[in-house]
């Protein structure tokens, strides 16, 4: 396991006070090592679980070659450009059993999709391109050519070969693909397990009494949500109030059931709390958590260090913040902490219809609106005030417009790159 001094020793330019942001993600992706734990779960249960373990198809699919839709089968060979062709129909095959007659040469068999092909015919027409009369078939002149319509043994998988590869995440047609091949359980790895708290004496939880300076916990339920979405066991430890005594216990508490834990506040410069140095104490000692200044925004203070064997982040207080910072550096950290193939996130290219102040030097996540132009092209336009506190602009936006750290100003119409929340959050 590598310490964070050999990460950081292995870094060109790492400076912990003015971190780059993909410096940091990068700092991560050395850091953290995938769970090792797996487990088997039914097929229903697999549902944006990751695949433990390579999957072998144990069979070909299609098991036969088959009819890819409904209509004739015939020898391809009879086709003659330029010219139409009249073929007898012998019978007819439906899906799900063989055809057990013969068909002539100058004959054609009706069939069905997914019926097997019987040996010596290779070609399908569909049904609403032939004329038909007398139980004899008429295909127009160049209406296909050999072979079409015809979906070959194995052509979807092979037998022995990979289906599906150890990291993957398994979506519905992931489910689809393992069904196909009689798999009623597959192997997954087990549920990463993250414990979240917020620390703070002005935060208050749902159900108190407002009182002066104090603000309701809205980071807790934003980082539930954001849990849940990615899959992992999210173990809810409530407000901690900034006592050393509390702080110690919850830490420990939450090192001895989860493989991360999240905080939200006590991370930033000049903070009048404990949190920063019970972090230190339980990461044992300066070595075990790094408190970073990173040249971004929103979110610009993070922690991150192990507890044991327990990753840790350190997020901002601010609740935009807490968002930006996870998506942008937590929830990679996660996922491949959840042992999937490592993968970037994909921005989308948008027009931005405004002009944004931007100086280089810092990445900049601006919450937006991305929708379809007149023209077919994205665009994309912000969502108004970006204080780090407005949570409610966050609600309204359906991505963020990520300007990177060399970016400078953006003018109306230039080309930007944004990052959707559907799929991700």
């Amino acid at each position: 396991m590598r310490t964070l001094e050999d990460v950081a020793a292995s870094l060109q330019g790492y400076d912990p006070q003015a971190l780059r942001a993909d410096t940091a993600l990068e700092f991560l992706h050395s850091l953290v090592q995938p769970v090792e734990q797996s487990e088997t779960v039914p097929l229903k249960a697999a549902l944006g679980r990751v695949l433990a373990a390579d999957v072998v198809s144990p069979i070909d699919v299609p098991a036969h070659d088959n009819s890819a839709m409904d209509g004739y089968a015939f020898r391809g060979e009879l086709l003659k450009a330029g010219e139409a062709l009249s073929l007898d129909i012998a019978g007819t095959a439906f899906a799900g059993k063989a055809w057990s007659g013969s068909v002539g040469p100058t004959q054609c068999l009706k069939i069905m999709t997914g019926a097997i092909m019987p040996t010596g015919l290779d070609t399908v027409v569909p049904q609403e391109l032939v004329a038909l009369a007398d139980q004899r078939i008429t295909i127009p002149a160049d209406a296909l050519r050999q072979g079409d319509n015809r979906r070959f043994k194995g052509e979807d998988l092979r037998q022995g070969t990979a289906a599906l590869q150890a990291g993957c995440t398994l979506g519905p047609a992931a489910l689809g693909l393992l069904a196909s091949l009689n798999m009623a359980q597959v192997p997954v790895r087990r549920r990463l397990r993250v414990a979240f708290f917020s620390t703070g004496d002005e935060i208050l939880s749902l159900g108190e009494s407002a009182r002066e300076g104090a603000v309701y916990d809205s980071n807790r339920y934003t980082l539930f949500g954001l849990l849940t979405r990615l899959g992992a066991e999210v173990l809810d430890m409530g407000v901690v109030r900034d006592d050393p005594a509390l702080l110690e216990a919850a830490f420990t508490n939450a090192a001895a059931q989860a493989d991360a834990i999240i905080t939200s506040g006590g991370v930033s410069v000049g903070e009048a709390d404990h949190t920063k140095a019970v972090m230190q104490k339980m990461a044992g000692g300066a070595g075990g958590v790094a408190f970073w200044k990173i040249a971004m925004r929103p979110g610009r203070p993070m922690a991150v260090g192990r507890i044991g064997q327990s990753m840790l982040f350190g997020l901002p207080g601010n609740p935009v913040a807490v968002m930006v910072t996870f998506l942008a550096f937590v929830r990679p950290a996660l996922l491949q902490m959840m042992g999937r193939t490592p993968q970037n996130t994909p921005l989308l290219k948008a027009h931005s219809l405004e002009a944004l102040r931007k100086k280089p030097g810092r990445t900049e996540f601006q919450r937006a609106i991305v929708q379809t132009g007149s023209d077919g092209q994205l665009q994309v336009r912000t969502t108004g005030q970006q204080g780090s506190g407005v949570l409610s602009s966050m609600a309204a936006a359906n991505g963020l417009l990520v300007l990177h750290h060399t970016q400078g100003n953006v003018a109306i119409g230039e080309e930007v790159d944004v990052l959707m929340f559907d799929g991700v959050i």
